[in-house]
């Protein structure tokens, strides 16, 4: 039933959905409580079949506020698609979905803002003006998104809704750029003059570099248009950094600050956390990115490790030798296969077993705890992760030489070559251990020393830049 019901609404043919619910007046309750990952008003939506929708949402209005696999509704389809009709029935049922944000922490209005869909982004500024406020993880408002895509159309449509000189054009993002200076870097002339023209921007703004957009043009490679962007730049009153008297070093305006305390409170949100501080980001970001990477490192250390045990140095014995009466004295017993580095040195086989048992069993212990789910996403639970990745990385170092060691032959010269290279190569590992772990210490001691206050606490501004081609 529930396949005739998705055809019925991929052909868009409202009379089969009747007749479906006359047969079976619950199937679109079982839909709701079922585990699909679109509902039939999404399908109707990204295909905008506006009939289809309107016979949904009357028969079953709870449908708008489902959310498919990637945290869309219906109202994030219909805008990314441009499906105008489709928004104005979704907002009469369910105007708070104008504020919900999918995965990618974009609401309606920033899927609109991205696609460049013009009129969609007309009506959800006229049904809800308080959309515009919602900011992505990147501390972006739907003008950033439109300069950022070059959706001129989109960005005139915004500035119209919200007023040339509402403050949220001069909104910064968590890097500190605004819409003007996106423009600027991305040589956007009819852009910029249409923001010097008709909006209040303001030309001289810092970025978190203390950057204006006269700065970022001066800095860029240069371009055909350049001469033509930096007279426009000029004429409204455009300087670089070092020609401004008073330079605020805090990048960030008291003006956000009340856009944001303004959004919190008039605002009925699902996902509040685009009103995040750019410090509590990045501190999520870098921990983001060190357990990625100790995911990769520990994942390929237990691969290999673990193919190190299965064919130690040397290989395994192909046969079977027994001792008898017969046997020479150089016969050594033996099974197939076991490890022909066991039965001829026994000293170096445990060693080798020992460290390498150390490297799989330190990964694997890694990626345990990445994945067990346990709160352990603080900094200093992300260092006793690091140290037990080094204790890892050494132990397969030392593997590494005894199985070059044990697979090298036994002549004087080869010896005295793989001598050589083996000291210089764990004293070279030795002294980068010790560089990082020294370097590791002082951070901890100028941790402490900020804590409690006894040298100035450092910028919390992360210092990456600015990602112009983002998604």
């Amino acid at each position: 039933m529930e396949t005739m019901l998705l055809d019925a609404v991929k052909n868009g043919s409202v009379s089969s959905l009747e007749d479906l619910l006359k047969e079976d007046p619950l199937l679109l309750d079982r839909v709701i409580v079922s585990c699909f990952s679109e509902s039939p008003l999404h399908v109707a939506s990204i295909l905008g079949h506006v009939d289809l929708v309107r016979q949904l949402l009357r028969r079953k209005p709870e449908l708008a506020s489902e959310l498919d696999s990637t945290g869309s509704s219906p109202l994030h389809l219909a805008a990314a698609k441009g499906h105008v009709e489709i928004v104005e029935e979704l907002l009469a049922v369910d105007p708070e979905a104008c504020t919900v944000r999918n995965q990618d922490g974009r609401t309606p209005l920033h899927v609109a803002a991205v696609k460049g869909r013009a009129k969609v982004l007309g009506e959800l500024v006229r049904i809800i003006p308080e959309s515009t406020r919602a900011l992505t993880d990147r501390g972006e408002t739907a003008l950033h998104l439109c300069v950022g895509r070059n959706r001129l159309e989109g960005l005139r449509v915004l500035v119209e809704g919200i007023g040339r000189h509402s403050e949220i054009v001069n909104w910064r993002d968590f890097d500190g750029f605004t819409v003007l200076q996106i423009a600027v870097a991305k040589k956007q002339f009819e852009t910029i003059k249409f923001l010097l023209s008709s909006t209040g921007v303001d030309v001289n703004a810092l970025n978190k570099n203390g950057s204006t957009a006269l700065d970022i043009l001066l800095q860029s490679p240069r371009d055909l248009r350049d001469i033509e962007i930096e007279d426009s730049l000029r004429a409204s009153g455009a300087l670089s950094a070092k020609d401004i008297p008073s330079i605020v070093h805090n990048w960030k305006p008291p003006i956000e600050r009340r856009i944001a305390k303004t959004s919190a409170s008039s605002i009925s949100l699902k996902d509040r956390s685009f009103n995040k501080p750019p410090m509590k980001k990045k501190q999520t970001d870098w921990l983001g990115r060190k357990r990625s990477s100790l995911m990769v490192v520990a994942s390929l250390i237990a691969t290999v490790a673990f193919q190190a045990a299965i064919t130690p140095p040397g290989g395994v014995w192909q046969d079977t030798l027994r001792v008898d009466s017969n046997s020479t004295s150089a016969d050594k017993p033996h099974e197939v296969g076991k490890s022909i580095m066991a039965s001829s040195e026994n000293s170096e086989y445990g060693i080798f077993m020992i460290f390498n048992t150390l490297a799989f069993l330190s990964s694997l212990s890694i990626i345990l705890l990445i994945v067990s789910g346990l709160p352990i996403k603080r900094r200093r639970w992300m260092w006793i992760q690091m140290v037990i990745m080094w204790i890892s990385i050494t132990a397969q170092v030392v593997t590494y030489f005894i199985s070059l060691r044990h697979m090298s032959p036994k002549n004087t010269n080869v010896q005295s070559m793989l001598r050589e290279v083996t000291e210089i190569s764990v004293l070279t590992w030795l002294s980068l251990m010790m560089v990082v772990f020294i370097g590791n210490i002082v951070r901890m001691n100028l941790w402490i020393l900020r804590k409690y206050g006894y040298i100035k606490e450092k910028d919390n501004l992360d210092t990456v830049d600015y990602e112009l081609d983002e998604v």
